[in-house]
């Protein structure tokens, strides 16, 4: 089975910091490409960050330079360390595989609430 299991989320004051995991199993997770989306209230989900499987990374203009995404192939976990977060990066964060031939159904995400 192949599996995508997102943590880290919560609540915290603009400006601070939040990291969120995601491990995948039932996979030979090196060889993807991976992503984080996230999708906030009344909003489509959106692509926020990829990285390949040489590590190269991409990110959506309106996180670039806050957040970093990373992976550890040892541990088939791909990561988002988000930084001076804003009260508009409030959204359910998921993470996927970032071609859309290999997307998986949804999981359940992980909800990542920024306050003013």
């Amino acid at each position: 089975q192949v599996q995508l299991v997102e943590s880290g989320g919560g609540l915290v004051q603009a400006g601070g910091s939040l990291r969120l995991s995601c491990a995948a199993s039932g996979i030979y997770f090196s060889i993807y490409a991976m992503a984080w989306y996230r999708q906030g209230p009344g909003k489509q989900r959106e692509l926020v960050a990829s990285i390949t499987s040489g590590s190269s990374t991409m990110y959506a203009d309106s996180v670039k330079g806050r957040f970093t995404i990373s992976r550890d192939n040892a541990e088939k976990s791909v990561y988002l360390q988000m930084n001076s977060l804003k009260p508009e990066d409030t959204a359910v964060y998921y993470c996927n595989f970032a071609s859309p031939r290999t997307l998986l159904p949804w999981g359940q995400g992980t909800q990542v609430t920024v306050s003013s």
